[in-house]
């Protein structure tokens, strides 16, 4: 995860803006102040690839009796303010521990932190439904941003659904028709990139009309974002790991929210607190909402299409042929008719992309930290390459 395969993947995604993630690290940020170079206002770039300053923090506090765990992004609006940020968080604890830094303060306090040294910097509570580490989360989040964040709050624009719900999932709660509904890979490793994004059309690549475009979610710059499938995400349905168990909310619920193996609680999923939460019913849509597309990342559906593993040398070949042809995954998955995808594209991999674009699949749902299994259902058939 350095900037050189930072950069080298995003230009395979077509990804044209990624977040440097743990500005807040200080040898991370080190390397970030020597290595970017301005590419516009609050825009850097490394070789071909343009960053935005980012960071993810973690915030533990007790209050109401509970203990609360909440991750929170942090944009920067330039390197200077990023340091100023460093600066008042290293009040708070030690930024070298980790990536991701934990702080014993409340989200309020830690929001108001760092507005006092960074007015344009934005704050967006991240993966907001996971059980435990997020905004909503069944195990130590609240019921509602006012309740997290108190005055704070309303310098909150805007939330990360994370891999487990999606913008319909959202939809359901009333609260949240101010607040726009963004998506972020969380990648972890480079090539995992892009699982979840934004899609913008700006007049200009800028700090401030990116930040202007997702808060006003103006539909002309806003355009939609790419999301996993929720079933996929590792928190979807309620379980119990240990066990193997895994239910929807309903049959949750008739459990008694316990383990009908062992009795322990089930790791209440996020459907499950969705709809705990949720004044409108499923399919409700509000107006002005930003649209959205699901996807399968395009090595996963080669290693589907060939019968291999995802990480295998075959599948790595065979994505990086497909997007040095067709100039990146995105335009693979999204853009590209099909007809102009089958010159050069496997016949049982451009039927896997069919699939997957007609959201024609087989799903199991994740849960209690264990990801979901997505399957395309596809005839048995030669699964080897053609050449071309």
């Amino acid at each position: 995860m350095d900037l050189t395969h930072l950069a080298q993947w995003a230009k395979w995604k077509g990804i044209d803006l990624l977040g440097t993630g743990d500005f807040s690290h200080p040898e991370w940020f080190q390397t970030l102040s020597r290595s970017l170079e301005p590419a516009g206002e609050g825009i850097y770039r490394f070789q071909e690839a343009h960053f935005l300053l980012t960071t993810e923090v973690s915030c533990i506090w007790s209050q109401a009796g509970r203990v609360r765990r909440v991750h929170l992004l942090i944009l920067a609006p330039h390197l200077a303010a990023a340091a100023r940020i460093n600066q008042e968080l290293a009040k708070l604890g030690n930024l070298a521990a980790d990536g991701r830094p934990t702080f014993g303060a409340s989200g309020e306090r830690l929001i108001a932190a760092v507005l006092a040294v960074a007015p344009q910097a934005v704050i967006i509570p991240a993966h907001a439904w996971t059980p435990w580490y997020s905004i909503f989360g069944a195990n130590s989040g609240f019921d509602s941003l006012e309740e997290a964040l108190g005055k704070a709050a309303r310098q909150v624009f805007a939330i990360e659904t994370g891999l487990s719900s999606d913008p319909p999932m959202n939809w359901r709660l009333s609260a949240l028709d101010h607040i726009s509904l963004v998506s972020f890979s969380d990648a972890h490793s480079p090539a995992r990139l892009g699982r979840e994004a934004c899609v913008l059309d700006l007049p200009e690549l800028s700090y401030t009309a990116l930040v202007a475009a997702i808060r006003n979610r103006d539909p002309d710059r806003f355009l939609f974002t790419v999301e996993f499938f929720p079933q996929e995400g590792k928190y979807h349905y309620d379980g119990h790991r240990a066990c193997g168990v895994v239910l929807p909310p309903q049959e949750a619920r008739a459990q008694g929210g316990r383990c009908p193996v062992c009795g322990r609680p089930l790791t209440v999923g996020v459907l499950h607190r969705v709809e705990a939460l949720a004044d409108r019913p499923p399919g409700f849509k509000p107006p002005g909402a930003i649209p959205f597309r699901s996807l399968v990342p395009l090595e996963e559906i080669i290693a589907q299409a060939l019968g291999q593993g995802r990480d295998t040398k075959g599948v790595r070949e065979e994505y990086l042929r497909l997007v040095a042809r067709f100039g990146g995954e995105f335009r693979i998955l999204l853009d590209l008719p099909e007809e102009e995808l089958a010159s050069g594209t496997p016949p049982r991999v451009l039927t896997a992309l069919r699939k997957v674009r007609a959201g024609e699949l087989d799903i199991r749902p994740g849960y209690d930290g264990v990801y979901g299994e997505i399957r395309i259902p596809l005839d048995e058939g030669p699964r080897e390459l053609p050449l071309f």
